[in-house]
């Protein structure tokens, strides 16, 4: 069983990148797909180690962790966000590419 170990990217409801936490996780692959119960529609699965989810402070103590109990894991390294600078004066330069519109 392969786990993997990533830094969750921020939820779509947030602007900034304050609040994000340094935490990382480690989460099982799926090993039986979910079936669906004829009676009453609901999603089920005999994989009880879909419902694990553990978090550490840092990578390094993820991956002890792993290597300590024995569990074959993967390593998904987040990527970082570029932010190009800009400036309100750009807008009015001379040489801008785009048509002034109002």
């Amino acid at each position: 069983m392969v786990a993997r170990i990533f830094r969750p990217a921020k939820s779509a409801m947030q602007s900034g990148r304050g609040g994000r936490g340094a935490d990382w996780v480690l989460e099982f692959a799926p090993q039986s797909r979910r079936e669906a119960d004829p009676l009453m529609g609901w999603t089920s699965s005999n994989d009880t180690r879909r419902q694990v989810r553990l978090t550490f402070a840092s990578k390094d103590e993820a991956v002890a962790y792993a290597t300590r109990e024995g569990i074959a894991f993967e390593i998904q390294e987040p990527k970082e966000r570029g932010v190009a600078p800009k400036a309100y004066a750009d807008n009015f330069r001379f040489d801008r590419i785009g048509r002034w519109t109002h």
